[in-house]
């Protein structure tokens, strides 16, 4: 005779329905905690929005000539691109918030193993986001904005209009943001059973051309800024096989012994 109080193993773990309504009740209620933690932020840097907007431009600044300076082409542009510069580096610092919240509303649907798992990649995706655009913001701008300003043609002055060096550098924040979380997409595609650590380690010469691939697309087009995202997304393929093995030592056992009864 079974004991029926034995409460039922993971894999069996029932998870509460929720309908339609509920969800999205759930879903606007998350993005407005989200919406919250980033207007929060914003309007705590707004006061300071020509500071903040000084310290983005630094790596440019400091690789102008003497004689040259930023400039604005259009009539609110001395107003507006630094309070869009202020929203931009709030949304940034809030990240962790928006993040958290993501993870609130998925985190229902999961069972305790799957959640267990997920935050330890929550909290490096997290980091490794801000590693990208540490790295970019003091290794790639110093190298990439001296390199622009040393061929730039004789008789051209080099004077960059503010609205358009924040496109630009956007553009660089979010590509090295996204590029540096490659480890847990590595560890995401062993977890699903996709592939495998082995299969990764065969793939590394076209891993490797794969990422200079991605430097072409994701950076302007010289070699400097494309070499300085193609190396640091391979490193961090290498990264994410190693994070694999440490965060999943069931699967190649497992896989292993299948092809063995095989």
């Amino acid at each position: 005779m079974t004991d029926s109080t034995v409460p039922p193993p993971d894999e069996e773990e029932e998870l509460e329905e929720a309908t339609l309504i509920s969800h999205l009740i759930e879903l606007r209620g998350r993005l407005m905690k989200a919406f919250g933690a980033v207007l929060a932020v914003f309007i705590c840097l707004a006061p300071f929005a020509e500071k903040v907007f000084s310290i983005v431009a630094q790596p440019l600044m400091a690789q102008l000539p003497e004689t040259s300076t930023m400039i604005a082409t259009q009539v609110a542009a001395p107003f507006l691109v630094p309070f869009k510069t202020a929203l931009f580096v709030a949304l940034f610092i809030a990240m962790p918030v928006v993040l958290y919240q993501l993870w609130a509303f998925v985190a229902p649907g999961l069972y305790r193993k799957e959640k267990r798992f997920a935050v330890p990649l929550l909290l490096s995706s997290i980091v490794l986001f801000y590693l990208g655009i540490s790295f970019a913001y003091f290794v790639v701008f110093p190298l990439m904005f001296a390199f622009f300003n040393a061929v730039a043609p004789e008789g051209v002055s080099v004077m960059t209009d503010i609205g358009a060096y924040l496109d630009f550098i956007l553009v660089i924040f979010f590509a090295f943001g996204l590029a540096f979380e490659v480890p847990i997409a590595t560890v995401m595609l062993v977890a699903t059973g996709l592939t495998t650590t082995d299969s990764l380690k065969s793939k590394r010469p076209y891993v490797f051309l794969g990422a200079f691939v991605m430097g072409m697309l994701l950076t302007p087009p010289d070699v400097i800024s494309q070499t300085l995202l193609a190396i640091p997304v391979y490193l961090l393929f290498e990264g994410g096989i190693i994070m694999s093995r440490i965060m999943l030592p069931d699967r190649e056992p497992t896989e292993t012994a299948g092809d063995e009864t095989a």
